[in-house]
């Protein structure tokens, strides 16, 4: 695994525990591999998630006092949810530094989206147990925060499985059907992808760490497909 140094530089905080932070980058593959019994980043995970959902609720709560909370909560769904977690993990290349297995390694598991998302929460975790608050918030306005504007703009925290079934309904007069097609992980740390199928015919798919946020990524997919080539076209394949 890479030095840390060059995170602590890119984030601007000298870690006091080093074991800790190099615990967030042990992805639970590695433990099978490793010479020594070491933890995995899992309960750190769990603590970012917690600590990641707190910072970007209240940032929404100062930031749009006029959003009702339904509207609050689809927001901040759309800051939380892999893919965007993801994307920050890449941004600050976090997937150069994880300890993973030699199977997980050459399925491209640095470059996992769910893998980094995880990854991402655990670093919060671990930022937060050596530092507290304020390097958490440090890591946020440079990753997080600057991406809200743009999201609320464009409106895409819309909840996109009512949109897709109200065209769909609209449209065709039927609902659209969310199937689970994998899943993969131990029980308390589950990965979800799940197809919308509009006539047996798969229009999207999604991954998420539950069914639901699962099913939200698939109905945005098949929302994008439906628009460059509707069902009525004849193409029922959303390709």
């Amino acid at each position: 695994m890479n030095d840390l140094s060059k995170l602590e530089k890119e984030l601007g905080i000298n870690f006091k525990d080093k074991a800790t932070i190099r615990q967030a980058f042990i992805h639970r593959s590695f433990l099978n591999e490793a010479r020594e019994k070491i933890p995995s980043n899992e309960r750190l995970e769990f603590l970012g998630d917690s600590i990641l959902s707190y910072f970007i609720s209240e940032y929404l709560y100062r930031n749009y006092p006029k959003l009702p909370e339904g509207e609050l909560t689809n927001l901040r769904s759309s800051v939380v949810k892999t893919s965007t977690l993801s994307d920050s993990a890449k941004q600050l290349d976090l997937g150069k530094y994880l300890k993973l297995s030699h199977g997980e390694e050459e399925s491209g598991g640095r470059l996992n989206p769910s893998i980094l998302a995880d990854t991402f929460e655990a670093l919060l975790g671990s930022v937060y147990m050596d530092g507290g608050l304020p390097p958490v918030t440090a890591i946020l306005k440079k990753t997080l925060y600057v991406l809200i504007p743009k999201i609320y703009k464009d409106k895409s925290y819309k909840d996109a499985k009512s949109s897709f079934q109200e065209i769909v309904q609209n449209e065709i007069k039927t609902s659209p059907v969310y199937r689970v097609v994998k899943e993969k992980g131990p029980d308390h740390a589950k990965q979800f992808t799940v197809g919308v199928f509009v006539n047996d015919s798969k229009w999207g798919e999604g991954m998420g760490k539950n069914k639901q946020e699962a099913e939200q990524q698939a109905a945005t997919d098949a929302l994008e497909k439906w628009k460059r080539t509707p069902y009525n076209t004849g193409n029922q394949d959303g390709s």
